[in-house]
Formats: C-alpha cells, structure tokens, sequence
C-alpha cells in the first residue's frame, strides 16, 4: 500500500491545497496560452513545488496525468546527484532534438541550487536562447544559492507552509476518508509537528494511524513521539516567571523520567515563547538556542536547568561614565600663615586699584525633554515586537531591548549599539511590513534614556549605555 503523501498528491492543479496564490496564476496561463520557457519554484520542503512541476508538464503537453506515468517528453532530473556540467551540456544536446508526442520539451530540475558554477553557466547558454520547444521548470528550497542570472530569466513563484488551520482541515478530510479515528487534540498536534509541510504533515499522519484500533488521543500521540504536554510547558514558563527553581526541578524530573528528551524540552518551549512572545522570557529564549545537538545528553540537561533558573531577564541601567576620566590632583594641606615684616614703601605715583577677575558662571545642565509620541505608538510598537519575535526569533532580544519614539509619522528606533542597528536594518521588511504606509523608519546606534535626570547626567559625562547583565 502506498504511503498517505503519494496516495493524496495532487494530479491537477485544482487539487492543490493552500497555494491558490500559484495555481491560479498558472491556470490562467495555460488557458490564455501564454507560457513561459522557463519557470522557478522556492520555497520550504514538502510544500508541493514537485508536485506542481509535474501537473505543470502534464497539462502544458496536455497528457492525462497518473503518479507513474512515463512520458519521454517530460524529463526529471535531481541536481543533487547530477550537478555537474556535464549534466547540463548533455540536456543541451538532447533539448536540440524535437518532442515525441507533446509539443514541448520539459525539464523538470529539483534542487536546482545544488548546481555547479560551470553548470549553472551552461544552463545560463540555454535560458537565453532557448529552442522553441523547450521549457525548464526547476525547484529550490534556497533561492540565494541560485544566481540572479537565472531566477531573472525565469517566472518567479514562491511556494509558502501551509498555515494550521488550512493544513488541520486537509487532514482531517484525509482522516474521514481513510477512516482514521483521532480526536481534535491529537491531530492538532500532528498539525504542529509536521511544521506546515503537506508532505512532513501526512507522512506523520501515516505514522500515528496505526497506534490504535480505537481512537488516538493526544496523550497517546504525546507518549508516542516523547512529547511534553503542552500545560506541563506552561507550568515550566510560569515557574521561570516566578523563579521557582524547586517546580522547574520537579517538572523536568517528570519530563525525563517518562522519556522526553531534553532537545524536545527546549523545542517546546521555543516555540511557546515564540508563539506567545513576552519582554521576561526573551533571555530564556537565548539561552535556549545555545544548547546545541552536539552537547552530550548530561550537558543538554544542565544547560537546560540552568536556561530555566538563572536566565531572568535583568536590565541593569547605569549612570555612563566618560571615556577620558580627568584626573583631579588633591587639596593641597592648609599653610599657617606668616606674617611678614616689610619696610615702609617709597612715595610712588598712584596707581589704580586692580579690578577683580571676572568670575565664569556655573555651567547649567542641559535639559532634556520628554518625547511626546503620536497617538497609538505603544501599540504600534508592540505589533513591530510581535512581528519580529516570530519571524526573527535571534533578533527579539535586540529589538525588546531597543527603545523608540513616534513622531510626525517616523518611527525612530534606538539600539544603542552600530551592530544591533546593523542587524535590525537588515529585518526592516519585519517592521515596515506591520506599520501603516504614512509611517516611516529611521534606525539608529544612538541611545535613548528617557530619564531626563540621568539624560542630563549623560549629556555632560559624553552620553550613556544601557548595559544587560545575564544573570
């Protein structure tokens, strides 16, 4: 019996779940008779860019299409295990020759980027003089390896993972029809694991199908794939809130001795933070992405233990120091005083009384007042925060971090450091993609301190650092 991922690949394109975005684009062409000599499909694995390639071919030959068909028109190639020049100097050859029974030629290239300079050369010869009767459909799950050479001579279609309500509703059709008793929770949890690949998402379907007769619940899908319960990760988040060492202890106690691994933990909690970012745990979430597979099991579960109890979030703002500090030298020691025996003065002309020297006013300290934001820029704010923690997860720490004004329509974000400023601008599509059109963004290394006191005490001192400490 096939497994459930080849059973249910689509055979057309209207049968193509959650890239509507795609197939109606390509539907339109084929209808219209516009196609393009060259096609390429991004995106993550198990999102169906293969199983488009190959409904593509079909219905542009107009070939009835069947999982095991064979035409000698439609060639598949994996540039994983065939990326050489060679390779592509022999399509170059073949592609010369006129289609059997189709009217083109189609080359159906997988992993695309795993081509070789030379080979992405020769197949560059190609795409700008292609036969009339050849086209090319190539896949990539990493665009930034192909060249700009390449992905400008072809049309362009970004394939997406299926959000958890679209994917949650594919399956459980697939469940009725196959007949697979599981309830709601489990199946969400398959849902979660499978990440939003069609193809990760049915073959772990496939897996859990046979663990029961009756029905599947979540808490045997949990014990099935070592998987902690969902509250059982709430309680260790809020024991890390209350820095309850003694609930963190006894609940990953109770994590490992029913078999959850420690890689598992950390996951999970991962995407917990993720998908619920707080300001409090954005430290804990760093610490998490430090504990690597390479670590052996023992320090896996210190650095784990040691994430959750001692990673609180503690910002420590201090008075700035200058860079130069001035060295005073001491009060001299106090003199007695002598007084001296000086003979009578001669008669001289007068002279006039000296003037005291001028005395220099004290400096006054700069003033520094308080920003008045527009309306709504806390909220606004916290979108971009949101946004960025769940796209950019290694960037949340320097965007929590950050600080920010609101005025007249520009957005001007503090870092208080060249390299945090560096690495938020290359995110800025995060920010910007959140913010209504009138808002502008301006990113800068400086520092914000919106104490006017200390901002004072910095303005005369040569400015001011905000400086974590990590517990």
């Amino acid at each position: 019996m096939k497994a459930l991922y080849r059973r249910y690949r689509p055979k057309a394109l209207s049968e193509v779940v959650g890239q509507e975005q795609i197939t109606s684009v390509l539907a339109n062409s084929l209808k219209n008779g516009k196609i393009a000599h060259a096609y390429l499909f991004i995106g993550p694995r198990g999102t169906g860019k293969t199983s488009v390639a190959r409904i593509l071919a079909h219905e542009i030959n107009h070939f009835d299409y069947e999982l095991e068909d064979d035409y000698l028109d439609i060639i598949e190639m994996d540039a994983a295990s065939n990326r050489g020049i060679e390779n592509i100097r022999e399509i170059r050859e073949r592609a010369s020759i006129a289609p059997t029974k189709g009217k083109y030629k189609i080359y159906i290239i997988d992993e695309v980027h795993m081509l070789t300079k030379e080979a992405f050369n020769a197949l560059l010869k190609t795409l700008e003089e292609p036969p009339e009767h050849v086209i090319f459909i190539m896949a990539t799950t990493d665009v930034q390896k192909v060249p700009i050479t390449i992905t400008s001579r072809s049309q362009v279609h970004t394939f997406k993972l299926a959000n958890p309500s679209t994917m949650f509703e594919h399956l459980k059709n697939i469940c009725k029809a196959e007949k697979i008793d599981i309830d709601d929770a489990a199946l969400k949890i398959v849902v979660k694991r499978g990440g939003g690949s069609y193809r990760d998402s049915l073959s772990l379907l496939d897996q859990v199908s046979t663990l029961s007769d009756s029905k599947i619940t979540e808490e045997m899908l949990n014990h099935a794939l070592g998987l902690p319960q969902e509250t059982i990760v709430e309680e260790l988040l809020t024991a890390y809130d209350s820095a309850n060492t003694n609930a963190i202890r006894e609940l990953l106690t109770s994590l490992t001795e029913t078999g959850v691994k420690t890689d598992v933990i950390a996951n999970e909690l991962i995407d917990a933070i993720i998908s619920n970012p707080q300001p409090n745990r954005i430290i804990l979430l760093d610490k998490l992405t430090q504990i690597s597979p390479s670590d052996t099991p023992n320090v896996k579960s210190a650095k784990l233990l040691v994430a959750l109890c001692a990673a609180q979030n503690t910002v420590v703002q201090t008075v700035p120091q200058p860079i130069i500090q001035r060295a005073v030298a001491p009060a001299p020691a106090p003199v007695k005083p002598v007084t001296p025996v000086t003979p009578a003065p001669a008669p001289t002309a007068p002279q006039e009384e000296p003037k005291p020297a001028p005395v220099a006013p004290e400096p006054e300290a700069p003033k520094v007042e308080k920003v008045s934001n527009d309306a709504g820029a806390e909220e606004i704010w916290q979108a971009v925060v949101n946004n960025i923690a769940q796209k950019s997860p290694l960037l949340t720490s320097d965007i929590v971090a950050a600080k920010y004004t609101l005025k007249d329509g520009v957005l001007k974000i503090y870092t208080g450091s060249y390299i945090k400023a560096k690495n938020i601008d290359k995110r800025r599509n995060f920010i910007t993609e959140v913010l209504p059109n009138e808002i502008s963004v301006e990113i800068t290394k400086e520092t914000l301190v919106d104490n006017p006191d200390v901002a004072n005490i910095a303005a005369i001192m040569g400015g001011g650092e905000e400086i974590q400490i990590d517990a």
